[in-house]
């Protein structure tokens, strides 16, 4: 139901016909005919399966659904407005010889197959992704560059080489149609349909409580809601997440923020552990030291990540700070199976050890690990506006939170 595959057209006089409340004024500012205006209007009440204006005489008002979906219609124009001048920016001096504005003639096929090649990175995948042939999303994406004037796709040897303008534009474009799935999530909700979808992007820190108790929480109050969980590297999510594939990211926070157009939340303050398995024989000692680790192997993160960078600023200073035999891992229930079958130690969340604690399989050592404390929460796009099912999600997190609080 969320992706109708708006006519882009038909999005440009609905703006226009709430803005000035008169199909003939509306039609006069887009340079249509007022019938074309009627059929545009039509064409997107049936997509959207309700009426978007109470017609009086005294003109077109906006109704409830009209006023949710227009929202939405001017946040996913503007993308595409400022996707286009920033590609433009972007593009070589004097490289650009398109129409003057061509955000205002560009069409929804241009831009899925814009977004289709710049993920695909090649015209037979990407014809293939969105099931059409590969000759027609040729034309559609050379349209595209007629119409900008912009140089999108290069060829090179093994391909095709996408151009920064490309990028530029296919992310504002890839936002703007999530503006318009959100869209149409609210439309469905305001019609009684208990529908919508949330896509989590996910780091290990999240997974074991927070996330399990939002989800399963969310899904008591709106048991239809698609709830898509994706776990990866955080520059994968991050990616995700500003190209609008991905609604927010939950897990640990990077201080200072890598980019300027997300904002992040804190949920709990989360100290790392150092972890064994239950009858470890460092697990009856007390105030233990960096050189009573020193003599057991770990199972650790992988390089680059916050806790791999404590687990060698601690050993920084031994002697054999580089002999040390480590299996870079991040997987809990491989890291479970390597610490309960010998002595290898490992390093890691405290909160993510709750169930293996109570069942009896790991255990913390004492190890003084209190200036490790690492903020643990949401990161969400700048200006980002969550549907009604979506906020309620973002209280439940903030509630699974709290819950941590308690149990650290």
């Amino acid at each position: 139901m969320r992706d109708k595959n708006f006519n882009l057209r038909h999005l440009r006089a609905f703006r226009e016909i709430a803005i000035h409340q008169s199909i003939s004024h509306a039609a006069i500012k887009i340079h249509l005919s007022q019938p074309a205006v009627t059929q545009a209007l039509g064409k997107l009440e049936s997509v959207l399966g309700t009426p978007l204006f109470d017609r009086r005489g005294r003109g077109m008002f906006l109704n409830e659904p009209g006023s949710l979906i227009l929202h939405r219609v001017e946040s996913a124009l503007t993308l595409i407005e400022e996707g286009a001048r920033i590609a433009l920016r972007s593009a070589a001096k004097g490289q650009a010889r398109g129409f003057t504005n061509f955000d205002r003639l560009v069409t929804s096929a241009q831009l899925r197959a814009l977004l289709a090649v710049v993920e695909a990175g090649n015209f037979s995948l990407a014809a293939r992704s969105i099931g059409i042939s590969q000759p027609s999303l040729h034309r559609t994406a050379r349209d595209l560059e007629k119409l900008s004037g912009l140089i999108l796709f290069n060829r090179v040897r093994l391909g095709i080489e996408v151009t920064p303008s490309a990028k530029t534009l296919a992310k504002h474009a890839r936002l703007a149609f999530s503006e318009l799935e959100q869209g149409v999530d609210e439309i469905q909700a305001w019609r009684g349909f208990d529908t919508g979808r949330i896509v989590i992007g996910t780091m290990p820190l999240a997974r074991t409580i927070i996330l399990p108790h939002a989800i399963n929480a969310l899904l008591e109050v709106r048991p239809n809601v698609d709830v898509s969980v994706i776990d990866g590297p955080y520059e994968d999510l991050l990616h995700g997440l500003r190209h609008g594939q991905i609604d927010l990211l939950t897990g640990a926070l990077r201080d200072p923020l890598p980019v300027s157009d997300v904002s992040q939340e804190v949920l709990f303050s989360d100290p790392l552990a150092i972890v064994a398995r239950a009858g470890h024989p460092l697990s009856k000692k007390k105030n233990l030291s960096v050189d009573d680790l020193a003599v057991y192997a770990w199972a650790v993160p992988r390089a680059g990540t916050p806790t791999r960078q404590f687990f060698d600023n601690m050993f920084a200073g031994t002697a054999d700070a580089g002999a040390r035999h480590v299996i870079e891992a991040s997987s809990l229930v491989l890291i479970r199976g390597l610490l309960s079958d010998s002595d290898r130690l490992t390093i890691m969340s405290a909160h993510q050890i709750h169930h293996e604690e109570e069942q009896g399989l790991l255990c913390r050592l004492d190890f003084d690990m209190s200036a490790t404390s690492r903020a643990i929460g949401i990161t969400m796009r700048q200006n980002w506006r969550a549907t009604a099912t979506q906020t309620m999600f973002l209280q439940f997190l903030r509630q699974a939170g709290q819950l941590v609080n308690t149990l650290i």
